[in-house]
């Protein structure tokens, strides 16, 4: 078999803190360890569709270990099976451009693909797999934690920090103002980050998508704190949750079949009718990409320098198809097709929805 000489890596899907350690190791270990050659792809799969590629120098990656984002840009919309192009109207239309990618591949002689990203980047990653037989290494990576194949995703750890620390924050005003305060956070269809805020942060209600909430039960809590003498209350609301028998509050949809839904707002409809329900002045916060942004911590940063070097390890291999991720203490590959197939999400029954219950946090139920 032909050793691998040029290796191409993108970031795409949302920004989050981890992306560069990953881009670092992945350069450092090609070029240190076995004199291979990397191309970083400009923001997503828009520069794999449109050829904006650059080579990786151990100088380009010097100094980015602690930075946010990405320093290849990154994109969630360019799909390259469901590509928007005007036609000859001037209006959207998504085409099938995929050919492009193959050409960009060729024409630039890489031998393999490492794509770092959540459940879409490396949904299209292993589609490109298989129908095109395109070489692909998956990282995972998203601040949800929502991806299978992995223990935890890279970005996580710094996301749910930031929050639990903005829960800590509010909960000083909260108290001082005998106020209700509802903190809105990211996650998506997983509850993982309302889930760890609440828990780190002492919220007394949490909201997560996997368990549909009551209001009924949201207001039993606040009155047992009331007849307890406690005046405030903190409540914890996953962006994608939702009443019981009812449906997700999102900000707003687009044009866009890659991603039409834009969630948010839980927090505001939460907060109104707590207030109503309650007679207590109730006030709401939606941490929004503040929890994307800034310097990872160590845990993510060893996290994404383990997985871009195992990436690298797993390319030379030929172990093409598949995702690095943690498993226990060691990093191991699953199947890119078998990591994203269903979302992981937080189990109702799992053992921190136990813990949590039994020191007297209420889900809405």
């Amino acid at each position: 078999m032909s050793k691998i000489k040029r290796i191409g890596i993108l970031t795409g899907g949302g920004d989050c803190p981890g992306l560069n350690a990953v881009i670092r190791a992945v350069v450092r270990t090609a070029a240190l360890q076995y004199g291979i050659e990397v191309y970083g792809i400009l923001d997503g799969y828009y520069g794999l569709i449109n050829n904006k590629i650059k080579k990786l120098e151990i100088n380009d990656v010097a100094g980015i270990l602690p930075r946010g984002g990405t320093i290849l840009g990154t994109s969630n919309r360019d799909n390259p099976f469901k590509y928007a192009e005007p036609n000859s109207n001037g209006k959207k239309e998504y085409k099938d451009v995929s050919h492009r990618v193959i050409e960009t591949i060729e024409n630039n002689r890489l031998d393999v693909l490492i794509t770092v990203g959540g459940d879409g980047t490396n949904a299209i990653a292993n589609r490109l797999f298989e129908t095109h037989n395109i070489p692909v290494i998956g990282v995972p990576k998203t601040i949800d934690n929502d991806l299978n194949g992995t223990d935890v995703t890279f970005g996580f750890d710094t996301a749910l920090t930031v929050a639990t620390s903005s829960v800590d924050k509010i909960h000083s005003t909260a108290e001082s103002h005998h106020r209700i305060m509802v903190i809105e956070v990211m996650g998506r269809y997983a509850g993982w980050i309302a889930l760890g805020a609440g828990m780190g942060g002492g919220g007394d209600v949490i909201l997560i998508p996997e368990i549909p909430f009551r209001l009924e039960k949201i207001k039993e809590k606040i009155d047992e704190r009331t007849k307890r003498g406690k005046r405030f209350s903190l409540i914890v609301a996953a962006e994608g949750a939702k009443p019981e028998g009812g449906e997700m509050v999102y900000a707003r949809k687009v044009d866009d079949p890659n991603d039409p839904i834009r969630l948010g707002g839980i927090s505001q409809y939460v907060g109104n009718r707590i207030e109503d329900m309650t007679g207590i002045e109730t006030r709401y916060t939606i941490l929004g990409h503040v929890q994307r942004g800034g310097s990872p911590t160590a845990f993510d940063r060893i996290l994404a320098t383990r997985f871009g070097y195992h990436a690298v390890e797993a390319a030379c291999e030929k172990k093409f198809g598949y995702l690095v991720g943690l498993r226990g203490q060691d990093i191991k590959l699953t199947p890119i097709e078998e990591a994203v197939a269903v979302p992981r999400r937080v189990a109702p029954d799992c053992d921190l929805i136990k813990t949590a219950m039994a020191v007297g946090t209420n889900f809405g139920f």
